[in-house]
């Protein structure tokens, strides 16, 4: 049944009273962004992206410039070995999925990162959130957190800042 009509007599407001919203409807709190890493020149990449998707590779280049974070994309199992291996030693310590793009094979992907590289990696990955069979098949693969594409980018500057931020060297004990 159309009720749009009730739009039009109640003054465009749906008939409820002006001023009123239930609780937790309301609008939404601005989170503050995270402060800036200090920037260093010579800081080696920790974060990869399989991001083929043009608006969220600028979303998080855009993010990561602004919190001094190195991030970079890659196409490819063989293209993550070759920039991990510039890097030296150092593991990455975030992985980011789009689990939608089918030219990185993630569920395929994912068990061998996760077996290569264990605990020290996080891989995060995010998708449609009407894709409920597909984040069961990601949890089940390796993936350490799959999130809806609205949530990754909400989250987006707290991830960086926190994976993005140099190993604090643990004090020698003598």
């Amino acid at each position: 049944m159309d009720h749009s009509y009730r739009a039009a007599l109640a003054g465009g407001n749906n008939g409820s009273k002006p001023g009123r919203q239930r609780p937790g409807f309301g609008s939404q709190y601005p989170q503050a962004e995270p402060e800036p890493l200090p920037a260093r020149d010579d800081a080696n990449s920790r974060i990869f992206a399989f991001v083929d998707d043009l608006f969220f590779q600028a979303k998080i280049q855009e993010t990561a410039r602004k919190l001094n974070v190195k991030v970079e994309f890659v196409k490819n199992d063989s293209d993550l070995s070759d920039r991990m291996q510039q890097n030296g030693e150092e593991k990455p310590s975030l992985i980011i999925f789009d689990l939608n793009n089918v030219n990185a094979k993630p569920l395929a992907l994912i068990p061998k990162l996760k077996s290569k590289l264990k605990k020290g990696t996080s891989i995060i990955g995010f998708l449609s959130h009407v894709q409920g069979d597909l984040k069961q098949k990601a949890h089940e693969v390796g993936c350490d957190m799959v999130l809806p594409r609205s949530a990754f980018s909400q989250n987006l500057p707290q991830l960086l800042r926190r994976h993005g931020a140099p190993e604090e060297e643990s004090p020698s004990v003598q």
